[in-house]
């Protein structure tokens, strides 16, 4: 039977077809079989090709325990004296203890966990075998596993550490073929990283470390079953770590129960860095929101600005909104694809846009420098997320500002925020859409302040009379 007589029933008279003796690619053909033995490789095989040891130079606190190639790249990027979550996570992680750390937002709480699980994986010079890493972070968000990723790429530059980052919106072949050729560290999110594990990518029986960042969202969010079966998956001999800015007393007890002996590193729980941020609470109709936004960007140093709503439709909205006005924004939400998101982060870093406008799926994760305000046109439904929101700006030293729009609808928002911060939020009242309704209804609601119901007000209630009122002196200008 000669080529022509060979070809598929199907391939008709407009089809390619291949060369004679080419193997037709089969669908599925790069699957694997998700139950197939692997031979370990050889010791020789996993063996590292070391590079010329650096010298050790002299840094503060917990760096200076370091190894030389991260005390470089530490150096590199200017961070000579590690932060107070640094300085209290980084030495007993080094010793391999579990370890359940919190801190505000902006502290440098992913380099309290990626620079001992680097100085882990480099201290033992094997490589990791074919889709078995030694090292799992776990993420809850996309953005904030790319983040996670950039980190261990900048301060393991100097080491022969290898890693990948697997989510979701994405093709998977790339996260197939590095899996394959075998990573040391996997940062990823739990659907794509399930996938992959289904489909035999991903094996984590020898896995060495096992992190899991943002744990409250992780487990308060819906994703208990996701980390469930990914558990079911992980040696019981290991490390373990629990990363994040807060930590309620529910997933406290809950993450206690997946770690033994862990050292417990707590900075500020429950407090946003809110000594260098300042806040404002705005009263307006629903109906002027819209006005009002624009309107602040007269204000002066609105130079890169975060704009957080609630729902996705809105964010879209809000965005067309802002670009209609001569501003430059642009969308970020779940029903925006991965290339799309990724474009926007680029070009909100680069200067290219002014506005970012996101849902609180870029709450966390996002760490972009230079964040003058931050603008919840819709406040949070969950108060821990107004920290996280506003924790965006004053970063790394800096100041910066928050406006919060409240209309009527939001008394009950407003109230678990005031009293998750223990304060009150001051108010701002000089600008044109001000509602003295919406300062009404707030005055009949019982507040943090003085926590006090109806109209009975008393001593230290906020809105005892008209002369308590926190209103800035003429109209605030913004940091130059």
């Amino acid at each position: 039977m000669n080529y022509q007589e060979k070809r598929s029933p199907r391939s008709g008279p407009g089809k390619r077809r291949g060369r004679p003796g080419h193997k037709p690619f089969r669908k599925g053909a790069r699957r694997p079989n998700p139950n197939t033995a692997y031979t370990p490789a050889s010791e020789s095989e996993r063996k590292y090709r070391k590079a010329e040891p650096m010298e050790a130079i002299s840094m503060n606190g917990a760096f200076g325990a370091l190894i030389p190639e991260i005390q470089h790249a530490l150096k590199s990027e200017g961070y000579e004296t590690p932060t107070p979550v640094q300085e209290q996570a980084i030495p007993p992680q080094v010793e391999g203890r579990d370890i359940l750390g919190s801190a505000q937002t902006g502290t440098g709480k992913t380099a309290a966990f990626t620079l001992p699980l680097l100085q882990q994986i480099a201290v033992e010079d094997f490589r990791a075998e074919s889709r078995r890493p030694r090292a799992l972070i776990l993420t809850p968000t996309r953005e904030l596993a790319a983040q996670i990723g950039d980190s261990l790429a900048t301060y393991g530059r100097h080491l022969s550490v290898t890693h990948t980052v697997i989510f979701g919106g994405v093709k998977q072949s790339p996260q197939e073929r590095a899996m394959n050729r075998g990573v040391d560290i996997v940062v990823a999110t739990p659907g794509r990283l399930i996938d992959l594990m289904n489909q035999g990518f991903v094996k984590l029986d020898g896995l060495e470390t096992f992190i899991l960042d943002e744990v409250d969202r992780m487990l308060d969010m819906g994703f208990i079953p996701d980390i469930k079966r990914i558990l079911e998956k992980v040696p019981k001999e290991r490390r373990t770590g629990f990363f994040s800015a807060t930590l309620p007393p529910k997933i406290l007890s809950l993450a206690e129960t997946m770690v033994t002996n862990a050292v417990k590193v707590t900075i500020n729980p429950e407090q946003p860095t809110i000594d260098k941020i300042r806040q404002r609470l705005l009263h307006v109709e629903k109906r002027d929101k819209d006005k009002l936004l624009v309107s602040i960007f007269d204000e002066e140093g609105m130079d890169r600005v975060i704009v957080f709503t609630q729902m996705k439709h809105v964010a879209n909205r809000v965005c067309q909104k802002l670009q209609k006005a001569g501003i430059r924004a642009a969308a970020i939400h779940g029903n925006r694809s991965q290339a799309q998101r990724t474009q926007a982060l680029h070009d909100f870093r680069s200067g290219k846009i002014k506005v970012l406008v996101a849902t609180d799926i870029a709450a966390r994760g996002i760490d972009v420098d230079g964040v003058s305000d931050v603008i919840n046109y819709d406040l949070p439904l969950e108060p821990e997320n107004y920290i996280h929101r506003i924790g965006r700006t004053a970063r790394a030293g800096t100041n910066g500002q928050s406006w919060s729009f409240c209309t009527a609808e939001d008394n009950s928002l407003l109230r678990n925020i005031e009293r998750l911060l223990k304060t009150s939020i001051p108010l701002h009242t000089d600008h044109r859409f001000h509602s003295e309704a919406v300062l009404r209804s707030l005055k009949e609601s019982p507040r943090s302040g003085g926590g006090r119901s109806n109209n009975k007000r008393g001593r230290g209630h906020r809105y005892s009379s008209p002369g308590n009122f926190s209103r800035s002196s003429g109209r605030p200008r913004g940091r130059r």
